[in-house]
């Protein structure tokens, strides 16, 4: 695997990095596949508590896929069907992924970047960054797997209102659509990102984990089954709910150890 997705572990987080900075990150097919890769490898890492997406070189998240590729990787139908397999397993990998994904967003995120990003968990980004999916320039749609998050996290009419529009638009505006969450100075982007991941870290990760799965799971209308209603319960025989209530009984800090 090359170095255009880079992986450090700081204890219990693991931190993500696009990196192909002198191109602002854009997304080459290469990438798309290491990046799918790496995201299912830390999925099953059970040390592993909360994942940071970042993109390197500070000026950008991802501009989205590298439109250079597409003379060689996406001039026609075929070769589109087998470049979007290759997209659609790295969304698969963040759709299921049950370690809670957080973005640290600096500039440009839009197309490719921005459906990433639609899939972490939490978004925090700087006030000088921008969104937008422009695709409406290059005669291109968002296929359906790749629309699922977006939709997803801001609705029907907003994706619509994105899409057809095709307009780059700032921070505030992204924050008011429910793009992100978080809108801080740009030089605070990275600060504030591993504040939140700590504290997920912090947290107990079973837990966290149980919330991401019940949380997805009430995005299909199926009715609960008897043994899906149960498992809410399930935490109650863990180790991390002793420790955390006989850490709040004695005022200390919890030390939860995942099982």
């Amino acid at each position: 695997m090359s170095n255009l997705i880079r992986i450090h572990h700081d204890e219990f987080i693991a931190i993500v990095e696009l990196n192909r900075p002198e191109k602002l990150n854009a997304l080459t097919k290469s990438m798309w596949q290491q990046l799918g890769s790496v995201i299912e490898q830390l999925s099953s890492q059970a040390q592993v508590r909360c994942i940071v997406l970042r993109g390197a070189g500070g000026k950008a998240f991802s501009p989205g896929n590298d439109i250079s590729e597409f003379e060689n990787e996406r001039s026609n139908s075929t070769q589109a069907r087998a470049y979007g397999a290759t997209m659609n397993r790295t969304l698969a990998a963040f759709r299921n992924c049950p370690i809670p994904l957080v973005a640290s967003i600096k500039g440009v995120c839009v197309g490719g970047g921005l459906e990433i990003a639609a899939l972490c968990d939490l978004r925090i980004c700087g006030e000088s960054s921008r969104f937008g999916v422009p695709i409406k320039r290059l005669g291109l749609v968002m296929a359906l797997t790749e629309l699922e998050g977006l939709v997803a996290l801001v609705g029907r009419a907003t994706a619509l209102e994105i899409l057809l529009e095709g307009r780059v638009f700032d921070a505030a505006e992204a924050f008011t659509k429910g793009l992100v969450h978080r809108v801080v100075a740009d030089d605070n982007v990275d600060k504030e990102t591993y504040s939140s991941a700590q504290r997920i870290a912090e947290g107990a990760p079973l837990a966290a984990r149980w919330h991401k799965k019940f949380i997805l799971r009430l995005a299909d209308p199926t009715p609960l089954s008897a043994k899906e209603i149960d498992e809410g319960y399930a935490c109650y025989d863990t180790e991390d709910f002793h420790i955390g209530y006989q850490s709040f009984l004695n005022k200390t800090k919890p030390e939860f150890i995942g099982r």
